[in-house]
């Protein structure tokens, strides 16, 4: 998020591309087939890049990760993201640097299932980030985060819908992950970390709801009792997912964070994976220019 809130991004990078369309359709044995550097950026001028790449697109080592013409790679305790994708529907090239400078790296891991088959990593809770592409308006600085996910089944095998949001604090940040399981369990993890990337879990908050937007997905977060969270800029909605940045209050002080809701229900539904495609085009080739 930009230090004035007036712009936001957001960068996904996939070694098996979860929400792809074409990942799904070939039953997801091979996810290094299926690879992918998910560009979004949010206010004037906003633009969605996602393609999905084959194998050929892939080179990773300990510090670096290549995805076609897009990267990420370690520069001391810098991560420096070059991107070179083309935008959706109308392909419009988006290019150029976004570096995050974490204030401290977590050692949290928590797992989402009793089994570990899922695996969440709030890896920089608290970060500075600095953007420079290619688009009028589009060099700025602000706050960031970073994390990763792994898991070694679907997500909507094992859920039926979650929410995830992280929040800046006067000391750090708070990051709430609440799901619900196929199993009926539920799980509810609210931890509160430190600018030096320290953590410690916390008694959550109560849940509660805010305005469903246009394409009606549940949304629910973390909010102080007698208090109410609200939509402050509109992000990403689809119809199985919603990113935005709400406002709350947690421990009485006011913030606002991304916030993050997904209906798993709605996306295991056959009907949906067409319309993801044309969202989500495939290249399957690739040739390194070295």
């Amino acid at each position: 998020m930009s230090d004035d809130g007036e712009r936001a991004i957001s960068i996904i990078a996939f070694i098996g591309s979860v929400f792809s369309p074409w990942y799904r359709w070939s039953g997801r044995r091979d996810p290094e087939n299926n690879v992918c550097i998910n560009v979004v950026t949010y206010g004037r001028g906003g633009r969605w890049c996602m393609t999905d790449r084959g194998r050929a697109a892939l080179r990773q080592s300990a510090e670096r990760l290549e995805v076609g013409p897009s990267s990420l790679h370690w520069e001391g305790d810098r991560l420096v993201i070059d991107i070179d994708e083309l935008s959706t529907p109308h392909a419009q090239r988006l290019a150029g640097r976004i570096t995050l400078t974490p204030s401290g790296i977590s050692p949290v891991e928590v797992p989402l299932t009793a089994d570990g088959a899922h695996v969440w990593r709030p890896v920089a809770p608290v970060a500075d980030i600095e953007v420079d592409l290619n688009r009028p308006g589009w060099r700025w600085s602000g706050h960031g985060y970073l994390d990763s996910n792994f898991g070694t089944r679907a997500l909507e095998a094992d859920f039926s819908y979650w929410t995830w949001g992280r929040f800046p604090t006067p000391d750090g940040a708070a990051a709430f992950y609440d799901a619900v399981r196929r199993d009926g369990s539920e799980l509810s993890v609210a931890l509160r970390f430190g600018a030096d990337g320290s953590a410690e879990a916390v008694e959550p908050p109560p849940k509660a709801s805010f305005r469903r937007p246009g394409w009606m997905v549940r949304r629910e977060t973390r909010c102080d009792a007698g208090h109410r969270p609200r939509q402050v800029k509109a992000m990403l909605d689809a119809p199985f997912y919603n990113r935005c940045i709400v406002e709350t209050v947690i421990d009485g002080h006011r913030t606002a964070g991304v916030h993050e809701s997904l209906d798993l229900d709605r996306f295991r539904g056959p009907w949906l994976m067409p319309m993801l495609a044309v969202r989500v085009p495939r290249r399957a080739g690739w040739r390194w220019p070295d």
